[in-house]
């Protein structure tokens, strides 16, 4: 009787974890029907997989509206309707978390000194920048220890389409603790218990008639 019970328990157990599973999955493809912005900034899961074909551009008059953010100036606002214009699948809250994920992928992949990385998420001219950085620490023995603490704030700066390329600038206001260390690991600089904000205008670029899927950083400011 004791076996029983417990058999019965568990099955019980089994068809709730069951029920949960399938409730999460259900969400997760309902979220995943949903527009989002075709970015760099998600992975692709091969080498080998399909690329999405580029959507033809709609007229203005016929553009879906992109989802409202408040504070917006009028020239953001027209800029983000000629992108969404020419992308039907541009989706601002999905763009501004694809581009927080690349502030913090670019900014570790910059401190740890990972050239591929930084080539797969900038642009030529960026990149090369990075680059030159990184060699010189290295020639001088210098390493960086930071950390990004959090990014306080997203702000859309500009945006605009002229045709070919889409761009969009945005501020990024966060907190971060900087060291530096020789070639000994002794600090020379900076201290990772105080962090700094920090206030950077990104620029991220894409072509929504190509093939790809990639949106680029092709500028970097300060705020």
């Amino acid at each position: 009787m004791h076996v029983i019970i417990e058999i019965v328990i568990l099955a019980m157990i089994a068809a709730f974890l069951g029920l949960r599973l399938y409730s999460v999955l259900g969400r997760r493809a309902e979220h995943e029907e949903e527009p989002a912005v075709p970015t760099r900034f998600e992975r692709n899961e091969g080498a080998n997989a399909p690329r999405p074909a580029a959507a033809a551009p709609l007229p203005v008059s016929e553009a879906p509206r992109p989802r409202e953010i408040n504070g917006l100036s009028p020239a953001v606002e027209n800029g983000l309707r000629d992108i969404a214009a020419a992308d039907r699948r541009f989706d601002i809250p999905t763009f501004l978390e694809g581009a927080r994920a690349a502030y913090t992928m670019v900014l570790e992949a910059f401190w740890r000194g990972d050239k591929e990385e930084l080539r797969q998420l900038c642009d030529d001219d960026v990149y090369q920048s990075f680059a030159m950085a990184i060699d010189a620490r290295e020639a001088s023995g210098e390493t960086l220890d930071n950390r990004l603490v959090r990014i306080e704030d997203t702000q859309l700066e500009k945006a605009s389409y002229d045709g070919r390329t889409a761009r969009i600038a945005v501020l990024f206001v966060a907190d971060i603790a900087a060291v530096t260390r020789n070639k000994d690991g002794a600090v020379i600089a900076g201290s990772l218990d105080d962090a700094i904000e920090t206030r950077d205008v990104w620029t991220f670029s894409r072509e929504p008639a190509a093939a790809g899927p990639d949106w680029l950083l092709d500028e970097t400011d300060e705020g």
